[in-house]
């Protein structure tokens, strides 16, 4: 099986937490938080962590409440998530991201109420985890099963 590298994002209005994993072992890690700038993502920094890592495809948080239903950003991440795919060729993958950043927090040992950035580095990270997770051949089952 040949490894891609692949990134996760953990969108919010105000910053992006971003990890890097692969899908050889499927684990990531948590790499960077970057800030908005002018209510915008931070394209240039994007750009560049793209061009040093050059990942196969990306995987975007999507935020749902605890009842089913859109956070009222939602559709920011979808917008940016569509943004990923045009400027970049990216594919974009996109997973439930329900209580990423409450299990980072967990993780650190930080408060809660903790702004940290590296907080969303660490939510992307299980964001990509998951996403990694859910593309794994079940236990004992060939991965060429369905081939």
């Amino acid at each position: 099986m040949a490894s891609t590298t692949l990134f996760g994002f953990d969108f919010g209005p105000r910053k992006i937490g971003i990890a890097v994993g692969q899908t050889l072992t499927g684990t990531a890690t948590a790499l960077t938080t970057l800030r908005s700038q002018r209510n915008k993502p931070d394209w240039v920094g994007i750009e560049r962590l793209i061009r040093d890592w050059q990942p196969g495809a990306a995987v975007l948080g999507l935020p749902w409440r605890m009842d089913d239903t859109e956070e009222d950003w939602t559709p920011l991440v979808r917008r940016f998530g569509r943004q990923l795919q045009g400027r970049f060729g990216l594919e974009v993958h996109l997973v439930d991201e329900r209580l990423t950043s409450r299990a980072a927090r967990e993780q650190m040992g930080v408060r809660q109420d903790s702004r940290d950035d590296r907080i969303d580095a660490m939510a992307a990270k299980l964001i990509l985890e998951t996403w990694l997770g859910e593309q794994r051949p079940l236990s004992g089952e060939s991965p060429h099963a369905n081939s």
